[in-house]
């Protein structure tokens, strides 16, 4: 699949310049594997493969304990799921993975359904993963991913956030060598660790304390080293050679050896229900960040993402998860980031990543039964850390403090109430939140000038007509049931303070309505009613084709008139001059 140039000639702007509409449409409908993969980079991408393999590891072995689940389910996701998602997935550096969100959401859901690492558990996950799969194929199908857009900037800062915060709380207990309810709530995982201080474990604590250090010095001096790889390495031989195991450092236990194979849970119709919430939830959240961790760095690197072809990948990477023994796949931002400071641009580095997860289940998994407890858990807790939000929080309290409100919400409600009930909320005040901004629309009374190559855009003085017997009045925004009766009391407004009796018409320029509802219809209907009360003519100007039809569909247009411009409008609807008055 090598080739001497990358499959699509990009232009400044990252779209496909390919020659021809047919070749176009035929990039854009069928893209080989590997896209981006030529003779020349082919070293870098093996050995961005080597790095991402080093980092991929430990990390997914703490997620699959995070989610309660053993460290099988985070390898077998680093083999079937990854090929599948690297063959398909339009976007070139994106790397398909558990995440530690995802493995909170997987926990709390179904720690409240079955007991942490029980049978039912692990089945319920790999059920989890296959619901969430289906509904990506639906999204791709239908075309849905613009859904996840109603989970803003702050929403997803504090929903995240409020997982990150736990997770923490969890493997802080580890670092110290307290036993903890993996299942509990945050209040209850807190009081858990402040009661078990007395029997934290010391060597514990100096193993987890020395890997936070290494982990954060160490990535600020060398970044390219994998130090969780390192870190993990080392705390294994001094456990093994000084036997810390027998003075009360947990290890991770013995990992059966072998590949994945063809699983399929079974549960009940109700248990299948069951998961459907949480299952949308991690639907939601993996499209978001993963759609845009996506279209960033197609646009960075300039090549051309398809949102739908992303969302297809995710779906059939999720059901091979769930059909052979792993658990919900997204997007690792992380991953993805150190591919792109490796120099990688190509889907290689996940399949070096899949090949070498393989070999290690197959032939090295008595390498990972004495990686201690501690070590495992300052890894994932420095890999979380940037997803606490802080600086994001301080960035939202400085620029919009309802946004900070309302991520500050959704953290609080994720943290001390659960994700489900978190990510409802989320939606919830992002349709409070796109209410009150549509609510509240740009709304102006327009200006004339003696300029007749200017449009009429300038806002008017308050009180003031546009010209003489004529208000032509401007709304930013589609009129739909949350302004539509804001604008048409902003046009009575607008035409008693001009003088009832010294307007003869307004005119609604419409250039920047792209579409109507009938709430916002209804409202205009009184408008009428009202402006025909005092013999005050209705026109629109500016009508953009589509509203027009629209707007003919509402019955809006009736004994209304059309005006191509504002000027036209005025020079029509104004009172004829004067031949007697003095110049």
């Amino acid at each position: 699949m090598i080739d001497d140039a990358c499959e699509l000639r990009s232009g400044q702007d990252g779209t496909t310049t390919a020659q021809g509409d047919d070749h176009d449409r035929r990039e854009q409908s069928v893209q080989r594997p590997l896209a981006g993969l030529t003779r020349s980079n082919l070293i870098t991408e093996l050995l961005a493969g080597v790095t991402l393999l080093a980092i991929a590891i430990p990390l997914n072995i703490g997620y699959a304990q995070i989610a309660g689940l053993p460290p099988t389910a985070g390898l077998y996701a680093l083999v079937v799921p990854t090929v599948i998602y690297a063959l398909v997935v339009s976007s070139r550096q994106v790397v398909a993975s558990p995440d530690a969100a995802a493995a909170a959401l997987v926990a709390s859901s179904i720690g409240g359904l079955a007991a942490a690492g029980s049978e039912d558990y692990a089945t319920m996950a790999l059920a989890q993963a296959i619901i969430c799969g289906v509904l990506f194929l639906l999204l791709a199908f239908f075309k849905l991913g613009f859904l996840a857009n109603f989970l803003s900037k702050p929403i997803l800062v504090g929903f995240v956030g409020g997982l990150a915060l736990d997770i923490l709380v969890s493997q802080i207990a580890k670092m110290l060598g307290v036993k903890i309810e993996s299942g509990g709530e945050f209040v209850e995982k807190v009081g858990g660790i402040v009661a078990g201080l007395g029997t934290a474990n010391g060597w514990s604590i100096l193993i987890s304390g020395v890997a936070v250090a290494v982990l954060i010095v160490g990535r600020r001096l060398i970044a390219a080293v994998p130090w969780a790889l390192v870190v993990m390495v080392v705390a294994t031989i001094v456990v093994v050679i000084a036997q810390l195991d027998q003075q009360g450092v947990a290890v991770l236990g013995e990992v059966p050896a072998g590949p994945p194979t063809l699983t399929w849970p079974v549960l009940s119709w109700l248990e299948w229900l069951a998961l459907v919430p949480s299952a949308i939830a991690l639907t939601l959240v993996t499209t978001a960040e993963g759609l845009l961790v996506s279209r960033s760095y197609g646009e960075k690197r300039r090549y051309t993402t398809r949102p739908n072809r992303d969302l297809f990948a995710f779906g059939l990477s999720n059901i091979a998860a769930g059909a052979q023994g792993s658990f919900a796949i997204g997007s690792s931002t992380s991953r993805t980031a150190a591919m792109d400071q490796a120099g990688s641009r190509t889907q290689l580095p996940s399949l070096v990543l899949a090949a070498g997860t393989l070999l290690l289940l197959l032939f090295g998994t008595g390498l990972l039964a004495d990686i201690p407890s501690p070590a495992i858990g300052a890894i994932v807790a420095v890999a979380v850390l940037p997803l606490l939000g802080i600086s994001e929080f301080a960035a939202l309290w400085k620029r919009d403090r309802f946004e900070f409100a309302i991520g500050a919400t959704c953290f609080a409600v994720t943290l001390f109430i659960g994700s489900i009930p978190g990510i409802l909320v989320a939606f919830v005040l992002a349709l409070i939140n796109l209410a009150k901004r549509a609510a509240s629309p740009a709304i102006d009374v327009l200006a004339a000038d003696d300029d007749p190559k200017q449009s009429l855009l300038d806002e008017a003085p308050p009180g003031s007509t546009t010209a003489p017997g004529v208000i032509v009045i401007r709304i930013a925004a589609p009129l739909f049931f949350a302004n539509g009766a804001v604008f048409a009391d902003a046009v009575k407004k607008a035409v008693v303070a001009s003088g009832e009796d010294d307007v003869r018409a307004v005119v609604i320029d419409m250039e920047a309505v792209t579409d109507i509802d009938v709430t916002a219809a209804e409202s205009f209907e009184g408008l009428t009613a009202w402006l025909a009360d005092r013999r005050i003519l209705l026109a629109f100007s500016r009508l953009r084709p589509e509203s027009e039809a629209r707007l003919a569909q509402l019955g809006m247009l009736e004994g209304a008139q059309v005006f191509t411009t504002n000027r036209a409008a005025v020079a029509a609807l104004s009172p004829p001059a004067d031949p007697n008055a003095q110049p």
